[in-house]
């Protein structure tokens, strides 16, 4: 079995790794760390959820000087997995006490700056609010020893290819560089071509980056039901923290408007609301302050929240790629999870092309019943009456307790003490703006443009970022000539042999 040790790291390195309960690496760290660490360019094909950020965590902060200027770059697709990325570096380089600095739009730029002047030796962005700072001369990335780009495919989608072009221009060529990708449409091999030397490939098996600990049910659900019948799986199942995944910003507001008349803990996440507040709802659901979490796929992509119980898909997904993100939030570090996607009957022809990609077949399952929540809800309850027992956090009750006995036997006043705890079938009115159901149609093949998700598909993205800009830019080396980097394979720049690239 392969262990971190086995990777001969520094001891601060190896300690912090340990400290945080690291012990095993996933597939895709025990493949990425050594290449990585050797110094060669690499791509790395994986899922979320497979441990990537670790994977390129570990040779980058190895390879960072402490008290130098910005020497390592993660570019990222959205706002949240820059966070999360700079969280990740955080917490493994404070013992070697590096720092890891998030950019991102949205967040005020002179904020920003003053956490440059702080000389972090690492940085996680975004593309457009990087190129914002290179343009302001705030960011300066002429001392870049590594590169990685995470989730390049989503970038493609997003428009923001010709931003990381321009980025990886302003690098130096002895820049060693990490690409990390879901799939590879021909703009991404093009783009690993023009910008890496010779990278290693290192591939994630699908069965290894998919849905392993994860059981996948579906409903034939009409869409005036899903309300309802959310609720009602919200009852029987009591997930510890839910997300619930809808199409929409409107659909996402106006399903955590409807929970939270039903009485739900619920709060929403999409590209409309203020990073300040989304950063809030995020941080309330990881602390558990919340149960359910309703979000866009783009607000939630790369979202790493440990706990996570239940994903509810209330609306299936546009393509089987978006599928898998969505599940990958629950069923993390070898926790079971449960996934459940609501299909109407004109969308099962898109369920089983989700299912064909996955190579996983959901079970279908029956739509519960008013005595399905019921009993659900009367489990619920005695759950906490039995936490309670086993947490000894009644003494103070048991007085009032033997008085009532003294008039009341047992059972009949534990009947009684169930009805008034147990919550009842809420049926309160709640109407949702409908959402028109997928047609089914044949996903398109790549082409130059990126990924054959078409200029309209990148619009309705760029807008769902709020702030965070995909447009062209004009950007240096712009005729498209390949450029020679001269280095060799540990990254050092010392070497003489040249490669077009």
């Amino acid at each position: 079995m392969t262990t971190f040790s086995d990777f001969k790291l520094s001891n601060s390195l190896e300690n912090a790794l340990s400290n945080m309960g690291f012990e095993e690496p996933t597939p895709i760290q025990a493949q990425a760390i050594p290449i990585a660490l050797s110094g060669k360019d690499m791509i790395g094909q994986a899922q979320t959820g497979t441990g990537k950020t670790t994977a390129f965590g570990v040779p980058l902060l190895e390879k960072i000087e402490v008290g130098k200027a910005i020497q390592g770059l993660v570019l990222a697709p959205t706002r949240e997995l820059a966070v999360q990325v700079a969280e990740e570096l955080n917490r493994i380089g404070a013992v070697k006490g590096i720092r890891t600095l998030p950019i991102y739009g949205g967040q005020d730029i002179n904020r920003q700056i003053r956490g440059l002047k702080k000389k972090p030796e690492i940085i996680a962005a975004t593309p457009g609010r990087l190129i914002d700072h290179i343009e302001r001369k705030t960011i300066r990335l002429q001392d870049i020893k590594m590169i990685v780009l995470d989730e390049a495919d989503e970038m493609l989608n997003m428009g923001f290819i010709e931003d990381i072009e321009r980025i990886l221009s302003e690098t130096p060529d002895s820049r060693q560089t990490l690409l990390f990708s879901a799939t590879m449409p021909r703009r991404i091999q093009t783009l690993a071509e023009r910008f890496m030397v010779e990278p290693a490939l290192v591939k994630v098996k699908a069965k290894e980056m998919t849905v392993t600990n994860i059981e996948q049910h579906y409903m034939e659900v009409q869409e005036r039901q899903k309300f309802d019948v959310l609720c009602s799986l919200l009852d029987i199942q009591s997930p510890e923290l839910a997300i619930v995944f809808g199409r929409t910003k409107k659909r996402v507001d106006e399903v955590v408007e409807g929970l939270i008349k039903r009485g739900y803990s619920a709060e929403g996440i999409h590209g409309d609301i203020p990073q300040g507040k989304r950063d809030q709802v995020i941080r309330r659901f990881k602390e558990q302050t919340i149960d359910i979490m309703v979000a866009t796929d783009v607000a939630a992509r790369g979202l790493d929240i440990s706990g996570v119980s239940h994903v509810y898909n209330f609306d299936i997904p546009q393509d089987p790629e978006s599928y898998v993100h969505r599940i990958g939030r629950t069923g993390r570090a070898g926790k079971k999870g449960l996934a459940i996607t609501f299909v109407s009957p004109r969308e099962v022809d898109h369920l089983r092309i989700i299912e064909n990609v996955t190579k996983k077949a959901m079970q279908k399952k029956a739509i519960p019943s008013i005595t399905d929540v019921l009993a659900g809800n009367q489990q619920a309850t005695i759950n906490k009456l039995t936490k309670t027992i086993q947490d000894n956090e009644y003494s103070e009750y048991k007085r009032v307790a033997e008085s009532l006995l003294e008039e009341t036997d047992s059972v009949t006043l534990l009947a009684a003490a169930l009805k008034i705890l147990t919550k009842e079938p809420d049926a309160t009115p709640v109407k949702l703006t409908a959402v028109e159901p997928l047609r089914n149609r044949k996903p398109k093949k790549d082409n130059r443009s990126g990924g054959g998700n078409g200029g309209g598909g990148a619009r309705r993205r760029r807008s769902e970022r709020g702030g965070e800009r995909g447009f062209d830019r004009s950007r240096n080396n712009s005729g498209g000539e390949r450029r020679t980097r001269n280095r060799n394979g540990s990254g050092n720049g010392n070497s003489n042999s040249n490669r077009s690239k």
